[in-house]
């Protein structure tokens, strides 16, 4: 299999890795700050609702290390692996985020997708900035 075009994202933000970590990791959270418009827990598994209908979303277990890698399912024969991580950076943090280019996907597509990725990180961070953000 031959080596997918990916771009690596990454985000400062001025809040500390515990809060932006404990944010992030749980999934109720994702329409505050990504393309997913809502998401809910049917019996064990996180269901997100886009533009594009339902996806399944599986998060890591939770970790000491900042991986947020997660899993995202758009149909049963197709999960996409989405790596990102939290890590310190100064008194606050850095975000990062990478998007693979999957087999099927257009040029046009990808770089919707990282453009896509870009808006929502810009979200997250503005929302875990905000100092009226508990």
């Amino acid at each position: 299999m031959a080596l997918s075009n990916t771009r690596t994202l990454s985000i400062s933000i001025d809040c500390s890795v515990n809060k932006a970590y404990s944010f992030i990791s749980n999934p109720e959270n994702l329409p505050q700050w990504s393309f997913f418009e809502s998401v809910k827990k049917v019996n064990d598994q996180w269901i997100a609702e886009t533009v594009d209908g339902q996806m399944n979303i599986r998060f890591v277990d939770q970790n000491e290390f900042g991986i947020l890698d997660h899993f995202v399912t758009p149909s049963p024969e197709e999960s996409i692996m989405v790596p990102m991580r939290v890590i310190p950076n100064g008194t606050g943090c850095e975000v990062i985020f990478t998007i693979f280019q999957e087999p099927m996907m257009s040029d046009e597509q990808f770089n919707q997708d990282v453009f896509q990725v870009q808006k929502d990180l810009d979200t997250l961070k503005q929302l875990l900035e905000d100092t009226s953000f508990v």
